[in-house]
């Protein structure tokens, strides 16, 4: 899927709507990730659709970091994919938190 390569973000400028049985995903990456588009799945669920979120450049307390961010994510257990063949990892989102997986 081509989409446009989007700018760094602002603070202030994602809003996760966390609630019972519905979480977020934070997946920190290197900067060389930047534009790049990352999937996810249920883990378990062969074929299962994937979701996708692209890196971006995004500020944080230290200074810059990198990450896509999954909003609106039904709880359970997630696998983060490499390429269309190759998980990278796998990550349990909970409802009403937000959960990080760090990309090395």
């Amino acid at each position: 899927m081509a989409e446009g390569l989007y700018g760094p973000t602002r603070p202030g400028t994602v809003v996760l709507d966390l609630r019972p049985g519905v979480g977020a995903l934070i997946l920190h990456t290197p900067q060389e990730l930047n534009g790049h588009e990352i999937e996810i799945s249920p883990s378990g669920a062969m074929g299962a659709r994937r979701s996708h979120a692209q890196v971006r450049e995004r500020p944080v307390d230290t200074g810059t970091g990198y990450a896509a961010i999954y909003p609106d994510l039904p709880a359970g257990r997630y696998t983060i994919w490499r390429d269309g063949a190759t998980a990278a990892g796998t990550v349990m989102v909970a409802g009403g938190k937000v959960s990080r997986y760090d990309w090395s």
